[in-house]
């Protein structure tokens, strides 16, 4: 006679023979493409190291800077945290796929009454004894319409989007910290050309006070050129602002307190390298955001699945063994065994429309992931070509700024010297040395939103790329 288990194992076989899948297997919806650019079939490769891109700027603190706050960002830490919860659901889906076994050990003591009702009116004997038993269960639900596959597909393509969303957080951050690192290298610029500014006007302000004092000038001069050093001072006030505010957000990014954090100022380049965008491709294949999106897009394919399925009877195979016995030294004895097994069906009849309901919100919630993954693409080929348009406008209006910036100084040395000859009054000589600065500050603000788009396209392309990197220096 074939043991109890060995029934269960035949029982099982067949079912599980016949087991199939129910729902739309998954399949990447259609994107339309730049028709300028060539295509080839993209596969995710947002989990491939994008390499410390940032090098290529060739600054130790913006190295530091991202060294630092790999480890200590707060919300690097937390995307990392949903990692590990939706890895762990993924595996609580798939011990689904397995027999459940479990074991209730038990002990009891107990009388029975000598006063109950008997048969043929006889008095009953009360009974004092033991009842011990370890009993064994084993559950299993066969997974004859695919609903245990599709769950766990649906939980493990979750996993990998919380892979992805961690990889856009990560790279996110960096972009946000080599951009916030420049922005204050360019106020630093700015601070810089503000105070030889002040510098030059205080200088002007006591010259020309020494010859109100002498009589040698009227006094229209003297405050002239004090109302151009308050403006001065203002505007250097301003950049100082600005510079606080920059170097707090870059702490946090950072993870430390804004109080325990100070980076020094610095005259580095601002000049970005060049950047390729490569293939349409390769821009989805990198992008953590358009593979986080399509891996939710597939959860919810298989999720359409699980709730097809639910219409289904499920079928659930239990089964029982162990020991049971009055008395301990007889519990593990043969004549102790005990056991039992059996299917049971759970067909569903009448839910009043929560099966058709939960299918259509499944549905519902596939075509919305369609529209968010197809938006997402649309999303970065348009910060691609932003960030291209960006670049290539901003190099000729910083070729045409840095024109205008000599044409400024070589008119503000104009008019100083036909100040000094008579020509003119000081009034000309401040419009001009005016000029000057603010086409100065303009070239910096043009570089600083060169390098801003230069981060913002790495960001848009979704990693580093080939290319010759941007000397460091101090100018």
């Amino acid at each position: 006679m074939r043991p109890p288990f060995t029934h269960f194992l035949m029982l099982l076989l067949p079912c599980l023979l016949a087991a199939c899948a129910m729902g739309p297997n998954y399949e990447r919806p259609t994107v339309d493409t730049p028709p300028d650019w060539r295509w080839k079939k993209a596969e995710p490769r947002d989990a491939e190291p994008k390499g410390p891109w940032w090098e290529k700027f060739n600054d130790p603190a913006l190295n530091q800077l991202q060294a630092d706050a790999a480890l200590g960002n707060q919300d690097l830490k937390a995307a990392l945290a949903r990692i590990d919860q939706s890895r762990a659901q993924a595996r609580v889906s798939q011990a689904d796929f397995f027999p459940q076994l479990s074991t209730s050990p038990a002990w009891q003591r107990y009388r029975t009454s000598g006063n109950t009702a008997s048969r043929g009116g006889f008095p009953n004997s009360s009974t004092t004894a033991n009842d011990m038993s370890i009993p064994f269960d084993l559950s299993y639900e066969i997974d004859l319409w695919g609903k245990v596959r599709r769950g766990f597909e649906a939980a493990r393509n979750q996993m990998l989007a919380q892979t992805a969303a961690y990889q856009n957080v990560l790279f996110t951050l960096q972009s946000n910290i080599a951009s916030t690192y420049y922005q204050i290298r360019a106020v630093d610029r700015e601070i810089n050309l503000l105070e030889q500014a002040v510098q030059l006007r205080q200088d002007s302000v006591a010259l020309f006070q020494a010859r109100f004092d002498a009589g040698y000038t009227n006094e229209l001069d003297v405050t002239s050129t004090k109302t151009v050093l308050a403006s001065a001072k203002a505007e250097l006030a301003d950049a100082k602002r600005r510079r606080a505010v920059l170097q707090n957000a870059l702490a946090v990014l950072s993870g430390r307190a804004p109080s325990q954090f100070d980076l020094p100022p610095a005259l580095v380049s601002i000049d970005p390298p060049q950047v390729s965008p490569g293939l349409p491709s390769e821009l989805l294949e990198r992008r953590p955001d358009v593979a986080e999106a399509e891996r939710i897009l597939a959860a919810r394919n298989a999720e359409i699945g699980v709730a097809y399925a639910a219409f289904f009877p499920s079928i659930r195979l239990t089964a029982q063994g162990g020991f049971q016995s009055a008395e301990l030294r007889d519990l593990f004895e043969w004549e102790s065994r005990i056991w039992s097994f059996g299917p049971s069906i759970n067909l569903p009849i009448f839910s009043g429309g929560r099966l058709n309901a939960d299918l259509k919100q499944t549905r519902a919630a596939y075509e919305e992931a369609v529209a968010t993954y197809r938006q997402t693409i649309l999303v970065a080929f348009q910060e691609t070509d932003d960030a291209l348009a960006a670049l290539r406008f901003l190099s000729e209006q910083a070729e045409a700024q840095r024109e205008a910036v000599t044409s400024a100084r070589k008119s503000a040395d104009i008019s100083i010297a036909r100040y000094r000859n008579g020509v003119v009054d000081y009034l000309d000589v401040i419009d001009a040395e005016r000029t000057r600065l603010d086409n100065e500050l303009a070239v910096v603000r043009v570089d600083r939103e060169r390098m801003i788009s230069t981060i913002l396209l790495i960001k848009a392309i979704g990693g580093g790329w080939s290319g010759p990197a941007t000397p460091n220096s101090v100018n």
